[in-house]
């Protein structure tokens, strides 16, 4: 079965436009490829708390890695970025690090491609 996705560029753009329609702040902190690479949104809120999310591997929306300060969240995305050189990295100012978020993002997953 293929899967059907929107590119990576033109969904992490939409997103940072939907994010900016809110009030918040949003930006790229590393573009990756533009049709294929993998996401990750950091989620940084005014106390201090970070956040990360990444894509399921299951194909099953966002996983959340919660994370203790900012050296761990850069030491955590200095790791994925080695790994994975066609990573999106997204930033997301939060009120909270525990708001879900991810309930609202999206996927670029065709959701109904079966």
């Amino acid at each position: 079965m293929i899967e059907a996705r929107v590119k990576t560029g033109f969904w992490a753009r939409a997103l940072l436009r939907r994010i900016a329609a809110t009030g918040r702040s949003a930006m790229v902190l590393h573009r990756g490829d533009e049709d294929a690479g993998a996401v990750l949104i950091t989620l940084m809120d005014r106390k201090g708390g970070f956040a990360i999310l990444r894509e399921s591997s299951a194909n099953q929306g966002w996983e959340r890695v919660t994370l203790a300060d900012a050296a761990a969240s850069d030491t955590y995305i200095a790791r994925q970025r080695n790994y994975d050189p066609d990573l999106w990295v997204l930033e997301l100012e939060t009120d909270s690090v525990e708001e879900p978020v991810e309930k609202t993002l999206g996927t670029r997953r065709d959701q109904g491609a079966a």
